[in-house]
C-alpha cells in the first residue's frame, strides 16, 4: 500500500536529516529513506569519528610534551583500543541524538534503499519512491509531492588501483583499524590526507604524503599551504608534491605495500605497511532512479539551480551529489534552503564565498572567501594583512605559537574578500570571519570590535589594524 507525503528525502546524512527536520517544522508530512544509519557518512564514517581520533592524537602529543608546562608525566602510553572505544561512544551518543530529533519532529524514518520511479499509477510525474528492504520483503511505496536527493558520496580511487580494505585503505577502513601501522603512504594531500597525516604522525606512525599537485592543500591560500608544509616537515612527515602514483606498480607482499611514484621525470619506490587513498569523493547517484527522470548530470553530479532544484521542478538535490564544496555544513545549509524554497519562501541562495572551510590537523586551518591568488585572478586590487599567532599572549600561554591569520580586502571598496587562518583553534576562530562576511564588515570595523585579552581572537584585531596601517604589536 502506498503512503502519501509532502516530502520524501533520500538519505539521512547531515543534509538529509536537517532538511527533513526543517520541512517538518514548516508543516510538511515528511519521510526520510536511509539504507544504513541516520547521520550518514559524516557521523559514522567521516567528520565525527575522524575528529575523535584527531583529538586523542592531539592529547597524546600534548601529554608527551607535558614537561614544557611543568608537569612530569612518566610512561605515557597509548592504548589504541581505548582510543577506538571512545570514538565509538561519541558516534553512538550522537546517533541516538539524531534519531531522537527526527522522532521529536515527527519525521518518519523508512529503512531501505530508495529509488525514484517514473510516472505510474501512483503519480503522473516521476517521483514515487520505491523502498527496497534488506530482508527481501515487498518494496514500500512512498508518494511525495516533493523529493529531495541527499544520498551523499563515497571515496574515489585511482584508475587501476584496487582498494582491498586491509593493506590499501580508504579513510572508512582506516577509521576501523584495530592497531596502528608502523608506516603509511597517504596518496592525496588535500584536507582528508593532511588530517590523517597529522593524526598518524602524532600517534607515532612514519608518514609519507604523495600529492599530484605542486603543493599540499592546493585549494587553500598558498601561504597557508607553505606554512603547513613547513610544519609537517618539521614533524618529520615526508611530503612528495608534483608526484604521480603509478597504479600498476602497487603491490602487497608480506604485509608491506610497495609502489612507484613518478616525480620530475624520474621514478622512485616507496614502501610502507599501509597505503591510504585520499583522492576525493564521487557522488552516490547510481541506482537511485535518475534514469526515470529528466534530471541532468555532469560527471555524475546532479545539476541544480541556486535553490537545489533539478530539471524536474518537484525534485531537489543537495550536498555531495551536486558537487561544489563537499562539506557537512554546506549540505545542511542547502537542505534548509531547499525546503524553504519548496514551502514558497524566499531564501537567500548560497554564496560560495560565505562558506567556511576547515582542516582539523595540528595546527588547524580555517578559511573563508577568496585566496590571494583567486582575488588577483578576478582583477581585484588588494590590501593584504598578516599577523602571526606568536604576537598574541594567549598562543604562548597555550603553547602553540605557529601559524598566522591572513586578511584580504578589496582596496577600492574595503570589502573583505577572504580570511585564512593556520594556527591553534583556527576552525573555531574562522566563524568570526564568517559573520564579518555576512555583515559585509570592513577591516576597520573588525578593528573596532574589542577582542578580550588574553584570547586567540586578538589576532583579528591585530591583523585588521595592521591592514589599516596602524599596527600595534607588529
Amino acid at each position: 500500500m502506498a503512503e502519501n507525503y509532502d516530502l520524501v528525502v533520500l538519505g539521512a546524512g547531515p543534509g538529509g536529516y536537517v532538511a527533513a527536520i526543517r520541512a517538518a517544522q514548516l508543516g510538511f508530512k515528511t519521510a526520510v529513506v536511509e539504507k544504513r544509519k541516520v547521520g550518514g557518512v559524516c557521523l559514522h564514517k567521516g567528520c565525527i569519528p575522524s575528529k575523535s581520533l584527531l583529538r586523542s592524537a592531539e592529547l597524546y602529543h600534548e601529554m608527551k610534551q607535558s614537561k614544557n608546562y611543568g608537569i612530569q608525566a612518566e610512561n605515557v602510553h597509548l592504548d589504541f583500543s581505548l582510543v577506538q572505544s571512545r570514538k565509538n561512544q561519541v558516534k553512538e551518543q550522537l546517533f541516538k541524538g539524531v534519531k531522537h530529533l527526527l522522532k521529536k519532529n515527527g519525521v518518519t524514518v523508512v529503512e531501505g534503499t530508495g529509488r525514484i520511479l517514473g510516472s505510474s499509477i501512483f503519480s503522473p510525474q516521476p517521483g514515487t519512491i520505491s523502498v527496497e528492504k534488506e530482508d527481501g520483503s515487498e518494496p514500500e511505496m512512498l508518494v511525495p509531492q516533493y523529493v529531495l536527493i541527499a544520498t551523499g558520496s563515497r571515496p574515489r580511487t585511482l584508475p587501476g588501483l584496487h582498494v582491498d580494505g586491509k593493506s590499501i585503505l580508504y579513510s572508512d577502513h582506516a577509521l576501523e583499524m584495530e592497531k596502528l601501522p608502523e608506516s603509511i603512504v597517504i596518496v592525496g594531500g588535500g584536507v582528508i590526507g593532511i588530517e590523517w597525516a597529522s593524526m598518524l604522525n602524532d600517534f607515532g606512525v612514519d608518514v609519507t604524503v604523495v600529492e599530484y599537485m605542486d603543493r599540499i592543500l592546493p585549494l587553500e591560500d598558498s601561504d597557508v599551504s607553505k606554512e603547513m608544509t613547513r610544519l609537517m616537515k618539521k614533524r618529520k612527515v615526508k611530503i612528495l608534491t608534483s608526484a604521480k602514483v603509478l597504479s600498476e606498480s602497487v603491490q602487497v607482499e608480506n604485509g608491506q605495500v610497495t609502489l612507484q611514484v613518478e616525480k620530475g621525470g624520474t621514478t622512485q619506490s616507496l614502501k610502507a605497511e599501509k597505503m591510504l587513498v585520499s583522492v576525493g569523493r564521487q557522488p552516490n547517484t547510481e541506482d537511485i532512479g535518475l534514469h526515470n527522470t529528466s534530471i541532468k548530470e555532469e560527471k555524475g553530479f546532479i545539476q541544480v539551480n541556486e535553490y537545489g532544484q533539478t530539471a524536474e521542478s518537484h525534485i531537489y538535490a543537495i550536498g555531495d551529489v551536486t558537487g561544489g564544496y563537499q562539506l557537512a555544513h554546506v549540505a545542511s545549509h542547502e537542505g534548509i534552503l531547499a525546503v524553504e524554497h519548496m514551502a514558497g519562501n524566499q531564501p537567500y541562495p548560497l554564496n560560495p564565498t560565505m562558506i567556511p572551510r576547515c582542516t582539523y590537523s595540528r595546527p588547524e586551518i580555517g578559511s573563508i572567501g577568496l585566496s590571494e591568488e583567486e582575488a588577483k585572478e578576478q582583477g581585484y586590487e588588494l590590501k593584504v594583512g598578516k599577523f602571526p599567532f606568536r604576537g598574541v599572549g594567549k598562543s604562548l600561554v597555550f603553547g602553540e605559537s605557529d601559524g598566522f591569520i591572513k586578511l584580504i580586502a578589496d582596496k577600492e571598496t574595503e570589502d573583505i574578500l577572504g580570511v585564512h587562518i593556520i594556527g591553534p583553534h583556527a576552525t573555531d576562530l574562522i566563524s568570526e570571519a564568517g559573520l564579518a562576511k555576512v555583515m559585509d564588515a570592513t577591516p576597520w570595523e573588525i578593528s573596532q570590535a574589542i577582542h578580550p585579552h588574553p584570547t586567540l581572537s586578538e589576532v583579528y584585531g591585530e591583523v585588521a589594524m595592521g591592514i589599516e596601517g596602524v599596527p600595534i604589536h607588529s
